[in-house]
């Protein structure tokens, strides 16, 4: 249910009358069904806004296309004269022409901005109603601020939002237990014990990683779904890539688990995601034919791509940089005849490790695949649906990024494809996460993280 958050306070007695912004639309097609008993209107400003969209084969393209097909089911004289009632709890949905533009907000904004139409929109309805009942609902935090400079109630569109960001799942924690036998016999054949000699409280989720100690000895070991068992992970290296602690020894532990096919990490900058993900695709490459690496395209200071000098190869070097710088690391731990070396610029050469943004790799078969997504915090959780349902036999997903470091104009830490994958994963018998805390870049890297 959608409900008008102030606060503590939950308001989802009395009916609403929300106002759609098109970013919303573009963010969420099905966003017509997630208001339940409210009404839903459409400023006719929108509808326009939403033709410039509907050709192309990009996530917004998708959106509008959706949205308007929905609508485009429900058309009727209503939709324009007091609305079409949509489900079964009350709520209608409507579309709202064009009213003149109101004094009050001349005053300040101009008429021919489509999101001050869209704010119009609001204003007029909410003049109509008197139990103040009608909210913007809008993506854009600058048009919740016009609006709320008017006195006209705005928020977010929140249904796709985790909860709380301060108790999303890491993916790991620490367990002080004083019986040192079970301990040592996470270090002798077969390297487990059963759930129940260790008790947890809450358990643990399927593949999540555990930290065993007490003063005198430590464990690592993870909760294996297909054992039933808490089994010791062990230090591995991939491609002569070493983790430098628990947190980087179980992110790699998960990625290179061929029975884990779905892996997200999360962690601040130099903390080793994209390297260690890296590292262990080119470790595992003999279980995949390919290895994709992706990154969406978010335009620096929110620009198009066509503000960027050069062709179309040029103009994405800049964004798809950090995977070479990341591949010349991993190179260098060898010398430049050796075989390893040589391996990584044979992948390249062959198509064998494919680096490109997201829409590029739009279409590919991801059978067999080892599919690395990074700057996953920069997706809607639509896009991380999309690529993941699309994922073939034997292919494997991983997915890295910083949820507190968002470049999208329209996502914060709580409405991104990361933050949201994580939280409706967790606990699945395909899925592991682990969330990075200590940076392994530099001294300098890790205190200026800290405390700039």
């Amino acid at each position: 249910m959608w409900h008008e958050h102030q606060g503590d306070v939950t308001q989802s007695d009395a009916q609403k009358d929300f106002v759609l912004d098109t970013n919303v639309i573009l963010h969420d097609s099905a966003c017509l069904y997630h208001f339940e008993e409210h009404n839903i209107h459409i400023p006719i400003s929108v509808l326009e806004e939403l033709d410039q969209f509907k050709k192309g084969s990009e996530t917004l393209n998708y959106h509008a296309r959706e949205f308007l097909r929905a609508l485009d089911a429900l058309s009727g004289d209503q939709l324009f004269n007091g609305g079409i009632e949509i489900g079964d709890k009350g709520g209608k949905v409507s579309v709202r022409l064009e009213c003149e533009f109101h004094p009050d907000l001349e005053i300040n904004f101009s008429r021919h901005k489509n999101d001050h139409r869209v704010l119009n929109a609001a204003y007029c309805l909410a003049g109509e109603k008197t139990n103040l009942s009608v909210i913007l609902v809008t993506k854009d935090v600058n048009l919740r601020m016009k609006a709320k400079s008017m006195g006209l109630k705005a928020q977010d569109y929140t249904s796709d939002h985790v909860h709380d960001i301060n108790s999303l799942y890491s993916g790991k924690r620490i367990v002080e237990f004083a019986d040192l036998t079970k301990i040592d016999q996470l270090y002798q054949k077969p390297y487990e014990v059963a759930l129940s000699d260790i008790p947890v409280s809450p358990p643990l989720r399927f593949n999540e990683y555990v930290v065993i100690r007490n003063h005198k000895k430590s464990a690592l070991a993870r909760n294996c779904p297909a054992m039933g068992t808490l089994r010791r992970v062990e230090k591995k290296s991939a491609y002569n890539i070493t983790p430098r602690n628990a947190e980087q020894i179980f992110a790699l532990d998960a990625l290179l688990d061929p029975g884990i096919p779905l892996v997200s990490i999360t962690g601040k900058a130099g903390t080793g995601k994209t390297l260690l993900a890296i590292a262990a695709a080119l470790e595992a490459k003999k279980h995949y034919r390919q290895i994709f690496m992706a990154r969406p395209i978010v335009p620096l200071s929110n620009r198009d791509m066509g503000f960027l000098p050069g062709d179309i190869q040029a103009k994405l070097d800049p964004y798809m940089q950090p995977f070479f710088d990341n591949l010349s690391v991993i190179q260098n731990q060898f010398s430049e005849n050796q075989p390893a070396y040589l391996r990584v610029n044979e992948l390249l050469e062959n198509d064998k490790l494919v680096i490109a943004p997201l829409s590029y790799i739009r279409g590919r078969n991801l059978v067999k695949i080892f599919f690395i997504v990074d700057e996953a915090q920069n997706l809607t959780p639509h896009e991380v649906k999309t690529i993941i349902t699309r994922s073939g036999e034997g292919t494997k997903m991983v997915f890295t990024g910083d949820i507190f470091q968002i470049d999208h104009p329209y996502l914060d830490t709580l409405s991104n494809g990361l933050s949201y994958l994580i939280e409706r994963m967790q606990g699945q018998k395909p899925y592991a996460h682990i969330t990075l805390e200590k940076g392994e870049r530099s001294e300098l890297a890790e205190m200026a993280s800290n405390l700039l």
